[in-house]
């Protein structure tokens, strides 16, 4: 067998040869950099620029280590489960195809999910009773036109989902969500089930033929395995339960694996959440004790509505005082539910209110290594929330510990180098330091050169932003940039009050103008359109700096009102920004500015996704330039121009609408 290095160097070639690409040297060092990784056992973070090609860069040494070793199996965790499908749908089978024509090996590969994300068939058939009244709670029936409308809906949306789930059985499939018919979260609630809930293989009648254990079945027979973060995370929260045991682990799109983290071990504990849960259990509960339970989710209400929102941490408080009321009675009612294990529907209302106890035991607790915060939901109203201050250990201590690890993302390098990233995964500071397993970072560039691409224009002449939202003199810098682009702006706000003012500001100085704005429709819907009508712009919030891709003419303007710093209210980062602080570090830049790094590379990369793209990214914030954290935030960024001078940012602009003018005017007509 050749060695590592040459044969992953030959996969590699191959896979882009079946896909009709060209060899780039970033994907090629990046590869070769994997490949080491494995060998010597040390993690490895790669920042791969936008272009770079990064699923082949380390899906070819993945292959060539499990060719050279058959016992072994490599997870790649993905962020979302779009992501997860797009690799295992595309990138794997082009790789895999090309593994075998390299090696004469085929290298089996498999997809899993949670198991909320499967259909499940004891819920399908005979576990309808149990949950029919949670099919539609009272906060859905009353946001919806009429209650009418939506259960009948609803109702429709299930028996499609149940006839698909059987489908599914008989013809040997997984009843993966993504392949089913169209529904909403309240019909697939009604054929799936929570984790907790799960009665288990060996218990529930149809085991044989359960869609998440044939997945996992099919996992564990497959040397490649694709998950995503979450699952990942409850692996790790787990003691190794959720996935396959490995020898490697590959983390694409790693600047989310914190977050990601944070999600699975967080919790949260409400009213209606509570009563559902209470009123499961009632029919084996004697009266005293069921009424006592239902009577909990008052107290909550009450509670919640009396207290200030925001962090909780006065264990005297009332809202601490229903924690414990909750956590106490939940208890009983764990133990009155014991036993009986012929019943199948006790058995999972005894597992929700163990949940609910374990819930309220936490955040009775008010434990220094939680952040405990109430908050408010537009549709379901107060409720409570933990999550831990910091997941880094639990990442070092079940996810980094024992095998190599490879961290990959188009941002990594957060203020110009890899330090920060790695302390928040639980990594020392720097490569050098000691510890049981070393790390190395690496950044592999872009194809594209961003300097001859684009511009990054700062507005140094406005007002620093203000709490009150965005200013009169910043949309009319908005309205004149996207006047100067014919449309084709992303814009990029810091607040859907400030994406909502700026579209209505925009509407009424560019009348001919077409401006959407996030939140009027479905974003999905949005999105379709700003790619099918080029001269269109697309404001919006948080899901529009990380969630969208859209190359060409259609983006050649990327606005960023603000900074985007965490919210001053922001309960969780403000206590992690504290804790930095009381260990002698510097919290605001090690949480709030990394924070804002991160999100200002992520959508300012919005504007050049292929080598093709021209455009500008306007920043209407002057601290990116006045302020001391403004060198960090900048080498953030990708390594475009730079100016302040608008009437330059206004002229390329201007010369880009006419460029395409000219191109439009010169094409042949057609009949």
């Amino acid at each position: 067998m050749a060695e590592s290095g040459d044969l992953t160097a030959a996969i590699l070639q191959a896979a882009v040869d079946r896909i009709g690409g060209s060899a780039r040297p970033g994907q090629g060092e990046m590869a070769g950099r994997v490949a080491a990784s494995f060998s010597s056992g040390d993690h490895l973070l790669v920042q791969a620029g936008t272009g770079t090609g990064k699923s082949l860069g380390y899906l070819a040494p993945a292959l060539a280590y499990l060719a050279s070793n058959p016992e072994a199996r490599v997870v790649i965790a993905t962020a979302t489960l779009a992501l997860q499908a797009q690799l295992a749908t595309k990138d794997i089978p082009a790789a895999v195809t090309a593994c075998e024509e390299v090696t004469g090996k085929r290298i089996s590969h498999a997809v899993v999910k949670g198991r909320g994300n499967y259909a499940c068939l004891y819920r399908v058939r005979d576990g309808q009773g149990a949950v029919q009244d949670t099919l539609l709670g009272a906060g859905d029936l009353s946001s919806a036109a009429g209650p009418t409308d939506a259960a009948s809906a609803a109702g429709i949306e299930v028996v499609a989902l149940r006839e698909w789930a059987e489908a599914e059985s008989r013809g040997n499939g997984l009843a993966d969500r993504d392949d089913a018919p169209s529904h909403g979260p309240q019909a697939w609630a009604h054929v799936s089930i929570p984790v907790r809930e799960c009665l288990g293989s060996a218990r529930c009648p149809y085991g044989q033929e359960c869609f998440a254990e044939l997945s996992r079945e099919r996992a564990r027979g497959s040397q490649l395995v694709v998950t995503n973060h979450a699952l990942l995370a409850i692996d790790a929260l787990h003691g190794g339960t959720a996935l396959p045991s490995h020898d490697a682990v590959i983390i694409d799109e790693a600047h989310e694996l914190v977050a990601r983290v944070t999600g699975a071990a967080s919790h949260e504990l409400s009213p209606q959440a509570l009563e559902r849960v209470a009123r499961r259990c009632l029919l084996w509960l004697e009266d005293d004790l069921g009424l006592e339970f239902l009577e909990t989710a008052d107290t909550l209400r009450v509670a919640l509505d009396a207290a200030a929102l925001g962090r909780v941490d006065d264990p005297d408080s009332a809202v601490v005082s229903a924690f414990r009321r909750v956590r106490d009675v939940s208890r009983r009612v764990v133990s009155a539910l014991a036993g009986a294990a012929d019943d199948n529907d006790r058995v999972q209302a005894a597992a929700a209110a163990k949940e609910t106890f374990e819930v309220a035991e936490r955040l009775a607790a008010l434990s220094e290594t939680d952040v405990i915060w109430l908050a408010e939901r537009e549709r379901f109203g107060r409720g409570a929330y933990q999550a831990p201050l910091s997941v880094a250990g639990l990442i070092r201590d079940q996810i980094l510990a024992d095998k190599p690890c490879v961290l990959t993302s188009a941002t990594l390098r957060i203020g110009g180098d890899f330090d920060a990233v790695a302390t928040s995964l639980g990594l020392w500071a720097g490569p050098e330091s000691a510890g049981a397993r070393t790390w190395q970072g690496v950044d592999v560039g872009s194809p594209f050169d961003y300097r001859r691409q684009a511009i990054l224009y700062v507005a140094r002449h406005l007002a620093p932003p203000h709490r009150d939202g965005i200013s009169v003199d910043a949309m009319a810098e908005i309205a004149e940039l996207v006047w100067a682009a014919g449309g084709r702006t992303l814009g990029l706000f810091a607040s859907q009050r400030s994406a909502e003012a700026a579209a209505r500001f925009c509407r009424a100085e560019l009348p001919h103008a077409t401006i959407l704005c996030q939140g009027e429709r479905q974003l999905p819907e949005l999105t379709k359109q700003f790619v099918d009508d080029p001269e269109a712009s697309l404001f919006g919030t948080l899901s529009l700096w990380q969630g969208i891709d859209v190359p060409g003419e259609t983006c050649q303007l990327v606005i960023i009102d603000k900074i985007p710093f965490p919210r001053p209210d922001d309960p969780l980062l403000q206590a992690r920004q504290r804790a930095v602080a009381e260990a002698g570090g510097n919290g605001f830049m090690a949480v709030a500015a990394t924070h804002a790094g991160l999100l200002l590379a992520q959508g300012s990369g919005r504007l050049i996704r292929r080598s093709s793209d021209k455009g500008v990214v306007a920043v209407l914030d002057p601290r990116l330039l006045t302020a001391r954290y403004g060198s960090f935030l900048r080498a953030s960024m990708p390594d475009f121009w730079m100016t302040s001078d608008t009437e330059t940012a206004i002229g390329a602009l201007r010369r880009l609408s006419e460029l395409r003018s000219l191109q439009a005017s010169s094409r042949p007509a057609t009949a």
